[in-house]
C-alpha cells in the first residue's frame, strides 16, 4: 500500500466534503473515517466508507462523478487490502510492493523471515542483525508490519516483542 496515494486520497474526500452543508454531520464522519483509513487501513471502514459515499451521492451535493471517482479508489483499495490477506503462506503474509523493492521492503521481509525462525525478537535484537540501521527505523518497520497486520505486539517499553500475527481461519 502506498502510503503517498494514502494521503492523496485523504486529500481528495476532504476536498469533495468541502461541498457538503457545513453543520452536516456526514461530512465529518466521511473525514473522520479518511483519517482513520490512512493511519490503519481496514476493510471494515472502507466497507462503512463505501455506505457513506452512496449517502452522499444521493443527496447532490457534490457531482456524482467526483463521488464516484473517489469511491472507486477506495474500493480498489479495498481489494489491495483484501488480496494482501490472501498472499499470507504460513502464516507470514507477503508485503507487496508497487515500485521497486526498497531497502526498507527488503529489511521488513527479513524481519518477517527473524521472526519465523526465532517467534518473536525485540528491537535491540534486531538491531544486531541489522548494525547500519537505527533502532527508531527498526521500530518504524514494526510500526509499518503491525498496520498491515503481519505482526503482533506483545508488552511494553522494555519489555515489548513482536511476533507473527497468527492468521484464524
Amino acid at each position: 500500500m502506498d502510503k503517498d496515494f494514502l494521503i492523496q486520497l485523504t486529500h481528495a474526500l476532504y476536498r469533495l466534503t468541502l461541498l457538503f452543508p457545513k453543520k452536516e454531520p456526514l461530512r465529518y464522519k466521511m473525514r473522520e473515517l479518511a483519517d482513520e483509513i490512512l493511519a490503519r487501513p481496514g476493510e471494515k471502514d472502507l466497507e462503512i466508507l463505501d455506505c457513506f459515499f452512496e449517502v452522499a451521492k444521493n443527496q447532490n451535493w457534490a457531482s456524482p462523478n467526483e463521488i464516484l471517482k473517489i469511491q472507486e479508489d477506495y474500493s480498489k483499495l479495498k481489494e489491495e487490502l483484501k488480496s494482501f490477506a490472501k498472499s499470507a503462506e504460513f502464516g507470514v503474509p507477503k508485503i507487496e510492493r508497487e515500485h521497486s523493492v526498497s531497502s526498507a521492503a527488503g529489511r521488513q521481509e527479513k524481519i518477517l523471515e527473524i521472526l519465523k525462525e526465532r517467534g518473536r525478537a525485540q528491537v535491540g535484537e534486531l538491531r544486531k542483525t541489522f548494525p547500519q540501521v537505527s533502532k527508531r527505523t527498526i521500530r518504524r518497520d514494526f510500526e509499518f508490519l503491525l498496520h498491515q497486520g503481519a505482526v503482533e505486539r506483545l508488552g511494553e517499553r522494555n519489555d515489548t516483542f513482536y511476533k507473527l500475527k497468527t492468521i484464524e481461519s
